[in-house]
């Protein structure tokens, strides 16, 4: 586990650079962590992706894959790899302040 400070707080992350406590989470932090992913503005777009695994992960305990988010969310897969390059489902999850999809490598 790692320790940054993100906007004059103090986070905590796994050993994946994702949160270790999802309470931490706010949109404010979401974007911080999407420039530090190289992702730069969330845009609304990102916003519903972050909203659909956000809502996924709190009726099922884990962030959909990028299968059902390309079936679900309306976002298509070229589309996701757009707004999250290089492992969509993974930056996606670490963006709204999830553990890493039980899928991804």
């Amino acid at each position: 586990m790692t320790t940054e400070a993100k906007n004059d707080k103090t986070v905590v992350l796994d050993q994946d650079g994702h949160l270790a406590n999802r309470e931490d989470w706010n949109e404010e932090l979401a974007q911080e962590l999407a420039y530090h992913e190289n992702i730069g503005e969330l845009t609304d777009r990102h916003w519903e992706v972050i909203n659909y695994i956000r809502d996924e992960f709190d009726k099922k305990g884990d962030a959909p894959s990028i299968r059902k988010l390309t079936k679900e969310s309306g976002v298509s897969t070229k589309e996701l790899y757009k707004l999250f390059p290089k492992g969509p489902a993974k930056k996606a999850a670490k963006v709204a302040g999830l553990p890493k999809p039980k899928g991804c490598i």
